[in-house]
């Protein structure tokens, strides 16, 4: 199980000669990913526009979050059942639907229910995805994954740089833009990607659950969900204290993707290698908090806090790729299974802390947020450092 990810820093297939169906899902991959970091930039103009406060536009994030772990649960008993292919197509059509209609919306509560079916297609969409690349594309596993992060981080600091651009024509814009390109992912992936592949054996749409049972899983979905709480933290909150215009908020967070696209791609499979998962994951998370807590310390300085968002990017992206490609390893299950609980897990992390982060900002100071990111780091390093006795099946390497 673990044989997909032991090149996975010396690739020598040709990676970049692929079938076009493997670069219709990569496409469609980047426009999916676009949606985390895309309402972004306009998230003050969306309060201001609306009359809301920044909580209720938190809850972009949270209901898109909330319903995708939900749904990561049954994702994998969908795909064996419908296939592969009718996953994606199924996951495509909803994100374009429901974009579309947030877009449309005329107050912050419909964007946020229109967020909630987003959440719903890019769970069905996300989880399906990884594979059918690795099923379809040259170079083995190892080169589908790169593919995969290359297509993650490109989508996750294109977003930022879209929603900026776009949103300074209307915050609806973004929305908007989403559904047209994912109406090109939509056609490319039903016109190029050929038949409808399904698991060896039809998965229960509880199976996940009781996967959470394996102590390695756990570890790694509540480092995953503690960690959460600063990735979410400085995504949804942080463009309330920068205080910059909509171009200028989608430049910082371009740089923050960037830097997260680099990390993930390049620099982690080396980190991994060199060093092994847990240990590596410790440093980052670690260096990471101390980020936020810079940012909670300086949240008046607008300087400080966009350099800390983009350095916090470079952390972000080593972390996301090692916890992923551990996911992989540390539990016997099959990968949907194996993904569909630790992604259960995590993205409930990701629905609470933008809520909470808008709640302690009113209740408190603007510095408290940050604060709470941080401790929700550190608890995750904490849990890592218990728990890494039941990540002995990770290989050395990884």
């Amino acid at each position: 199980m673990s044989s997909h990810l032991e090149d996975l820093s010396d690739t020598r297939q040709p990676l970049w000669h692929q079938p076009l169906a493997v670069w219709s899902v990569a496409f469609a991959c980047i426009i999916a990913f676009m949606g985390l970091g895309l309402v972004d930039p306009i998230l003050p103009d969306i309060a201001s526009k609306l009359h809301a406060s920044p909580a209720e536009v938190e809850l972009l994030f949270t209901s898109y979050n909330l319903v995708m772990a939900l749904a990561m649960v049954i994702t994998s008993g969908i795909s064996s059942r419908i296939g592969y292919k009718g996953t994606l197509i199924a996951g495509l059509l909803l994100i374009i639907l429901f974009s579309a209609l947030a877009g449309h919306a005329a107050n912050v509560g419909q964007i946020v229910w229109f967020r909630a079916g987003w959440g719903l297609g890019n769970a069905l969409f996300i989880s399906t995805a990884l594979a059918v690349i690795v099923s379809v594309a040259n170079g083995g596993p190892a080169g589908a994954i790169i593919l995969y992060e290359a297509a993650l981080g490109l989508g996750i600091s294109v977003g930022p740089l879209l929603g900026g651009e776009l949103g300074a024509i209307s915050w609806r814009g973004p929305f908007y833009g989403v559904a047209v390109l994912m109406c090109i992912g939509f056609l490319l992936t039903l016109i190029l990607l050929k038949g409808n592949q399904r698991p060896a054996a039809r998965h229960s749409l509880i199976e996940p659950f009781f996967a959470l049972r394996h102590r390695g899983l756990l570890t790694m979905g509540l480092t995953a969900f503690f960690y959460n709480f600063g990735f979410f933290t400085l995504l949804a909150y942080t463009p309330f204290v920068l205080r910059l215009s909509i171009h200028q908020l989608g430049y910082v967070f371009f740089g923050w993707g960037i830097c997260l696209a680099i990390t993930s791609v390049w620099i982690a499979p080396h980190l991994q290698k060199k060093f092994g998962t847990s240990s590596v994951m410790m440093t980052v998370l670690t260096l990471f908090a101390l980020d936020l807590i810079i940012m909670a310390v300086f949240t008046n300085t607008t300087m400080i806090v966009s350099i800390a968002v983009i350095l916090a990017g470079a952390l972000l992206g080593i972390n996301n790729t090692l916890i992923t490609t551990a996911v992989m390893v540390v539990s016997p299950f099959e990968r949907p299974i194996a993904s569909s609980a630790y992604s259960f897990v995590r993205f409930l992390g990701g629905a609470i802390a933008p809520w909470l982060a808008g709640k302690l900002a009113s209740w408190y100071n603007p510095h408290i947020p940050f604060y709470s990111g941080a401790l929700g780091v550190i608890l995750s390093v904490v849990i890592l450092a218990i728990g890494r006795k039941h990540l002995a099946s990770i290989p050395r390497g990884h």
